[in-house]
């Protein structure tokens, strides 16, 4: 993908799904910013090839593809991916 609003492959989606559905990036590539956790020499590059993927807490606000890195780690990995809100969640939430 040479820019946000380019493809090289025609949109296969449907019609309906939402547009940062369409637009979210499918690998670690694709990821625009933070070079240095998802770049060739990132952090999180370089633990998806040592295959030492632990528990990770991504913190920040809204909008900022914390779910989007979380999901393409879990797919790279073949590791279960949990979703939890903390807006949404409890303690007794995260305890399980």
């Amino acid at each position: 993908m040479a820019d946000l609003f380019s493809s090289d492959e025609p949109e296969k989606a449907p019609p309906g799904r939402p547009l940062a559905d369409r637009l979210r990036p499918k690998n670690l590539g694709e990821v625009v910013g933070q070079e240095h956790l998802t770049g060739p020499d990132g952090a999180l590059t370089r633990l998806i090839d040592s295959g030492s993927l632990g528990s990770m807490i991504f913190w920040g606000p809204p909008g900022t593809g914390k779910t989007t890195v979380a999901r393409l780690l879990a797919g790279e990995t073949n590791l279960a991916f949990e979703q939890i809100s903390a807006v949404f969640s409890g303690v007794a939430d995260l305890k399980k």
